[in-house]
């Protein structure tokens, strides 16, 4: 109690002094501590000193590297490439051409069969029996010749002497027509049999691969002359040389025919193309354009066109699609590069390239289609430009890369 009345006795004077006094004691507190930070700052770099190192700026990395070639200059044709599906020259239907039971096949199903391979036997003794009823025949219209030559001869002497009218002979000489007539149609009796016996030997009309046999030894086979109404017994495709079909839009068939057109004031006109199969690399093969349709479909504004390409290994077979390139203009001067050279950017393709003081700068280009697995620059670039081929993720535009030397080579990008 003594000390509160002790305090409530302070004079104001003494209560107003006391904030001043804790603030010059902050300020000095402050102040010690801003004193031994120098004084700890003096020391190390004291002790740096004392140990004769100095403090240096880290050094800046060399400009990345990056390697660069001139574009490849070669002579290519512009071409267009289509998709197109094979089919075979020629597609055979073999079908009975007689009637009867089917006794023999005579391959395996899906083999190679060569022109004249004996395919089906159908029972020939029918026809057989019909070949020795047209021989007798034959035999008999003979005979009957034989005897109407006679009695004419006989009444011709006789019509001389007077002995028989003019009406008989005249008989004979119709007689002996007949006859003669009669053995005229029992030799094509003869000929229909014979037609027939070999009818009932089917063979292969062309070399290709057969299908599987439609009907079963045992069956009775339909024939005649109506192809409708025999039966189906197998097929037969040619693989060597083979079709591929494929269609063009009007404005490639437009191109194609000034290509064409452009030759002829040479006389040599160019129609090969180029073809590869789904698994294939480059353009292996290779085959001419022998066929253009005469119109255009109104519907898809397309025409139809036929190429044919040899196939000696029989490796192609009808119904594959595959890939075929037709030229649209003679062999010019073209710049070549990478596909792995070009970057995009937004809707345009651009060519890193590198200036003579090292300092990448970006080009856009107009590319065209492959060529031996190089993309093909039609303008934005010269000759003699770097164009960035390795690291191109390291080529910032407008910084500075240190060039190494490269090739662009087809057989590289083979």
């Amino acid at each position: 109690m003594s000390a509160q009345l002790n305090d409530l006795d302070a004079s104001p004077m003494a209560r107003a002094t006391e904030p001043r006094q804790r603030r010059a004691g902050i300020r000095a507190g402050l102040g010690v501590v801003a004193l031994l930070l120098a004084v700890g700052g003096g020391l190390i770099g004291f002790n740096r000193l004392h140990d004769g190192g100095t403090t240096t700026a880290a050094a800046a990395p060399p400009p990345p590297t990056v390697t660069v070639s001139t574009p490849l200059q070669r002579k290519v044709a512009a071409s267009t490439t289509f998709t197109g599906q094979f089919s075979a020259v020629d597609h055979v239907e073999i079908r009975a051409q007689v009637s009867g039971y089917l006794t023999e096949i005579h391959f395996t199903d899906g083999q190679i069969v060569h022109q004249g391979d004996l395919l089906f036997v159908i029972d020939p003794r029918p026809f057989e029996i019909q070949l020795q009823q047209a021989t007798a025949q034959q035999q008999t219209a003979m005979a009957q010749l034989d005897l109407a030559n006679k009695q004419l001869a006989r009444n011709t002497e006789l019509r001389r002497s007077d002995v028989v009218s003019a009406d008989v002979l005249d008989q004979r000489v119709q007689q002996q027509r007949a006859a003669q007539a009669a053995l005229e149609q029992a030799k094509a009796a003869i000929r229909a049999a014979q037609l027939n016996l070999e009818f009932s030997r089917v063979t292969a009309p062309i070399t290709g691969r057969i299908s599987e046999h439609r009907v079963s030894v045992g069956s009775l086979i339909n024939g005649g002359p109506s192809g409708g109404a025999s039966t189906l017994l197998t097929t037969i495709v040619s693989l060597d040389p083979i079709h591929l079909d494929f269609d063009m839009s009007e404005a490639d068939y437009l191109s194609y025919q000034r290509f064409l057109q452009s030759q002829h004031t040479d006389g040599n006109v160019d129609r090969a193309v180029d073809v590869r199969l789904s698994d294939e690399k480059g353009w292996p093969r290779h085959g001419v354009l022998d066929f253009l349709d005469n119109e255009l479909d109104r519907g898809s504004g397309t025409i139809h066109a036929r190429a044919t390409l040899a196939n000696p290994d029989l490796f192609i077979a009808p119904g594959q699609f595959a890939r075929l390139r037709l030229p649209m203009s003679a062999p010019r001067p073209v710049l070549l590069v990478p596909d792995a050279a070009l970057t995009t950017d937004q809707s345009r393709k651009i060519v890193m390239t590198v200036g003579a003081d090292g300092t990448v700068v970006p080009k856009p280009v107009e590319i065209g289609a492959l060529s031996d697995g190089l993309r093909v620059v039609t303008s934005g670039l010269v000759a003699d430009d770097q164009v960035v081929i390795n690291g191109l993720m390291r080529a910032r535009p407008g910084a500075k890369v240190t060039p190494q030397p490269g090739t662009i080579a087809v057989a590289a990008a083979q």
